[in-house]
């Protein structure tokens, strides 16, 4: 508690929802927090659609993303399918502009970012979601929201063996228990 005035006022402290969780590394892969990143929902007006790939391509350099793909922009902007008709913008604060072509809805403090990474992760997250993740069927900058065990979750595939993985800020500690164990299983395999 800090004083100020009359009385005393709390000082909040801003915590990503993995603070706490440690990176993990097990049988060759590594589990750990994305670095935070501003995250916010696009959802083009209607008949916006084409108007808002031009207005991103003019502020970041990409454009909304394909259904179940991503596009790269500059300084590290990236946007990925996100759902029926929605995209989400990581990386830069949306520019202005975006606001006349489609709803912007901050989401940065609502998920938890993880990312999965090394020889193995398919492996890893076929123990967990029910969808085809291999690289020939989900490639480099694929996007998806599936099922990963009992939550919803966007998997979005970073590198060969590299995966960004996102559910609800209050499942972070869940997520990270189920991959944990999920690893640890493929490790024990040998």
């Amino acid at each position: 508690m800090i004083q100020r005035g009359n009385g005393p006022v709390a000082e909040l402290l801003i915590r990503t929802a993995c603070d706490g969780l440690e990176a993990l590394n097990i049988g060759g892969l590594s589990l750990a927090e994305s670095a935070p990143q501003s995250l916010t929902t696009l959802a083009p007006f209607r008949g916006q659609e084409a108007a808002l790939g031009k207005a991103m391509t003019a502020a970041h350099g990409l454009t909304f993303p394909p259904v179940k793909g991503s596009t790269l922009g500059k300084e590290g902007a990236r946007a990925i399918w996100f759902g029926r008709d929605m995209g989400l913008l990581i990386g830069p604060d949306p520019d202005p502009s975006l606001a006349k072509h489609a709803a912007l809805t901050d989401q940065s403090a609502g998920w938890a970012v993880i990312e999965l990474a090394g020889v193995g992760t398919e492996d890893v997250l076929a123990r967990l979601c029910p969808v085809d993740l291999r690289l020939a069927q989900f490639g480099i900058g694929a996007s998806l929201r599936t099922e990963l065990k009992h939550m919803m979750a966007s998997i979005f595939r970073l590198d060969k063996d590299r995966f960004q993985i996102m559910v609800f800020r209050s499942m972070a500690k869940t997520l990270h228990h189920d991959i944990k164990t999920a690893m640890e299983a493929r490790a024990a395999r040998g």
